[in-house]
């Protein structure tokens, strides 16, 4: 098992910046990628951005040059940095993680952008 926490959600304005980390605990060997999906209401959740344990990335279009997606093996954990910031962003983000061709998900940590 996998668990994961993810933290740094909150209430910003239009424009600004948040960081979200993911701690990931448990059978954290053999994880491969990581990434962050988001969910806002009313509609299915979507994939944000994923790096793998060598740091290649990957980013929806919606967020290229905004969002940066980063890793720490050593931590175990991965972040997403996220700047000039859109109501559109406002979701629920959720922390995944690959292992061994399951996916772990997180509680969710939830982000609203005011316009």
């Amino acid at each position: 098992q996998v668990q994961l926490v993810e933290s740094g959600g909150g209430l910003v304005q239009a424009g600004g910046s948040l960081r979200l980390s993911c701690a990931a605990s448990g059978s954290i060997f053999s994880i491969s990628a990581m990434g962050w999906y988001r969910q806002a209401p009313g509609k299915q959740r979507e994939l944000v951005a994923t790096v793998t344990r060598g740091g290649s990335t990957n980013y929806a279009d919606f967020v290229k040059g905004r969002f940066t997606i980063s890793r720490d093996n050593a931590k175990n954990t991965v972040y997403l940095q996220m700047n000039s910031l859109k109501p559109e962003d406002t979701a629920v983000y959720y922390c995944a993680a690959d292992r061994l061709k399951l996916v772990y998900w997180g509680q969710g940590t939830q982000v609203t952008v005011s316009s």
